[in-house]
């Protein structure tokens, strides 16, 4: 009797080995298997075909789509923060007509880095995500791209992808006009829990829409403050850093210093003191 028990308990075991390695590639999960990642956001992206109830050319499950045949695993389409406790947060699109007809879609992609686990779009996303600068390598390393892709017959080129120097955080894309210049820029704000505030990641126009932007930072915290500004009267945009007197008594403003790009050595200097730079 106890060796049929013994016997029955050998093939539970087994059985159980069986069913762990057929739903975990290699023991690992989607975050760590490239085929696995891939066949995951495939179904689900099916599901969705599946249920919309109009699609129209160039829309963003067909954005989707081609990332995933044309990407990495790895490289996602962000969502934009939650506004709502229960809302669906949508895809980090933005579509343009350009004057010809043609559409333009910015999008916010981001991309794992190479030899960490794969990262997941909703953990780079929002309040809690904008401490993952601290310590991102238990949760992948994000990656930001500002992206604009031209589409059509439902075709997608990539035209051209930016950078974002930030890991995490991510709330919201806004297409906006510089007005001192008439120069149109694209928005993108991160939440920063570090600094107790937001940091906007703004990317100007300035040679037109088809070449890649110019990128300037600015920002706004408990004692961290950069403006939009136009120093120089040239086609890039400047700004204003702050500087703050912080005590257990008072926070105040003590100095705004202005910074200008210059375009020969490609950064932002400021005549205040000669060896304060600033890449974007």
């Amino acid at each position: 009797m106890r060796l049929i028990k013994f016997l029955i308990a050998i093939i539970f075991i087994g059985f159980m080995i069986s069913c762990s390695s057929e739903g975990d590639v290699g023991g690992e999960g989607a975050e760590h298997s490239e085929s696995k990642d891939t066949r995951v956001r495939k179904y689900n992206l099916a599901v969705e075909e599946k249920e919309s109830v109009s699609r129209t050319p160039c829309d963003t499950i067909a954005l989707r789509e081609y990332i995933i045949d044309n990407y990495p695993a790895g490289e996602y389409l962000v969502k934009f923060d939650r506004t709502f406790t229960y809302n669906v947060p949508k895809e980090a699109v933005l579509y343009h007509k350009g004057s010809d007809g043609t559409t333009y879609i910015f999008a916010v992609i981001a991309k794992s880095k190479p030899g960490e686990r794969f990262i997941e779009a909703d953990n780079v996303t929002g309040f809690e995500s904008s401490f993952i600068n601290l310590d991102s390598t238990k949760l992948g390393t994000a990656f930001f791209f500002l992206t604009l892709f031209e589409c059509k017959d439902n075709m997608f080129e990539r035209l051209w992808e930016a950078e974002v120097p930030i890991h995490g955080g991510f709330n919201s894309m806004t297409l906006k006009t510089w007005k001192d210049k008439r120069t149109p820029y694209i928005e993108l704000n991160y939440e920063a829990g570090i600094i107790s505030g937001h940091r906007n990641y703004n990317y100007f126009f300035v040679d037109g829409l088809r070449n890649p932007p110019h990128l300037m930072e600015t920002y706004l915290g408990i004692v961290h403050k950069r403006i939009m500004a136009d120093v120089n009267n040239d086609r890039y945009p400047d700004y204003f850093e702050y500087r703050f007197e912080e005590s257990p008594d008072i926070i105040r403003v003590i100095d705004s210093i202005p910074f200008y790009w210059d375009s020969t050595k490609q950064l932002y200097k400021t005549k205040v003191n000669s060896r304060w730079f600033r890449y974007y």
